[in-house]
């Protein structure tokens, strides 16, 4: 079947290309800063990082093809599974810079804590379109929800990971939040959660972690220590410029003053050598997959498929928020990548399968009958 009088097959007229366009131009882009990173090489960087991509595309476009039947009967499977894992990562996990995060499962390096933020999405959005509206301002609505979000971040938060059981915490909340519970809820969450924000700080915290949050407030007050990152960050960023130093010709990169520029930033790498240019092609194309997320999930003909839609596009906000509030020291520094650019292969599965996810829920949208809005 073809598109167009014939001239485009439908297999691939059907694609967003409006959204899959800027996204291949990104990972692209991430290539070249992170060739630049390593000081001119493709190794070991860029090339892991198209393959990576490259491989994640074809899962993404697998995601995007599963039918919503087969959905609804694995989601909570899947989340008992990646929660089993959670579990086993405290019991035989790897410990990685003072961290037990991930699982050597022999053929690759597993974090499962990744994988539980498009899951505890999907898990939200399948429970309340299986709630009836008229419970939603129930405690059911609440209580089972807090449970499934309350587990997995638990056990993040004992690896420790702070960002990634925030991300759990905040696409979980945004689903929540679509699905309808009243706003009265989430004002008297934010109040109880800036009281006990002191004990939680001072008691629940690593010193790490306390030290992070502190510097975020102050990084001159430790330029050597826990201040180094933002403020080295800072630097590149400031001295790019409007059009950057060019190139391959990043100074704070290349003479190792910027920490970590090829994972988490690497929007400060990229900044010093393209300038505020190069930072708002960057804005300017996640600002174009989240508002093609965030249409996804209007045009849904089902909560399920709308809920879905949201929590993914929500989620891949999250690390474009955090990343760059963090690198421009407007947030503590919590080890969260910069999607589709930054070298990593974790951020970059968890990312493309939001991405798969938004496909799927598009297919589904296209495939609907046209009516009004199903509870299914």
């Amino acid at each position: 079947m073809s598109a167009r009088g014939g001239i485009i097959p439908y297999p691939i007229a059907r694609q967003p290309w409006g959204m899959l366009i800027p996204l291949f131009l990104l990972v692209a882009f991430g290539a070249a800063v992170l060739y630049s990173a390593a000081g001119g090489s493709m190794d070991p960087y860029a090339s892991s990082h198209l393959v990576r991509f490259g491989v994640f595309l074809v899962m993404a476009s697998v995601i995007a093809s599963l039918p919503r039947e087969l959905v609804r009967l694995l989601t909570y499977p899947a989340y008992a599974i990646v929660l089993a894992l959670l579990l086993l990562v405290e019991i035989i996990g790897q410990v990685n810079g003072g961290s037990q995060r991930w699982l050597n499962l022999g053929f690759m390096v597993l974090q499962p804590s990744e994988i539980m933020k498009p899951v505890i999405v999907v898990t939200l959005a399948l429970f309340y379109s299986s709630l009836p509206v008229g419970l939603i301002t129930g405690w059911r609505a609440l209580l089972i929800p807090a449970a499934l979000i309350g587990l997995p971040v638990s056990f993040v938060l004992l690896q420790p990971d702070l960002g990634t059981s925030l991300a759990i915490l905040f696409g979980g909340a945004v689903v929540m939040l679509l699905a309808g519970l009243p706003l009265k809820w989430f004002i008297g969450g934010g109040l109880a959660a800036a009281a006990v924000a002191p004990v939680v700080f001072f008691f629940g915290l690593q010193d790490y972690q306390q030290r992070r949050i502190l510097t975020m407030f102050d990084p001159e007050a430790d330029p050597q220590g826990d201040g180094y990152h933002i403020i080295q960050s800072q630097i590149a960023i400031g001295s790019g410029g409007i059009f950057g130093k060019g190139f391959n010709n990043g100074s704070q990169s290349h003479l190792q003053y910027l920490p970590e520029p090829h994972t988490d930033f690497v929007f400060a790498t990229m900044a010093e050598e393209w300038g505020l240019i190069g930072g708002l092609f960057v804005l300017g194309v996640f600002a174009v997959i989240m508002r093609w997320g965030l249409s996804v999930a209007r045009a849904s003909k089902d909560r399920f498929a709308s809920l879905l839609a949201g929590g993914m596009t929500a989620t891949i906000f999250f690390y474009v928020a955090v990343n760059l509030l963090m690198v421009m020291g407007f947030a503590p520094v919590v080890g969260i990548p910069l999607p589709f650019m930054s070298h990593g292969g974790s951020s970059m599965l968890t990312n493309m399968i939001c991405i798969g996810a938004l496909m799927m829920v598009n297919r589904w949208n296209r495939n609907a009958p046209r009516g009004g809005l199903s509870s299914q």
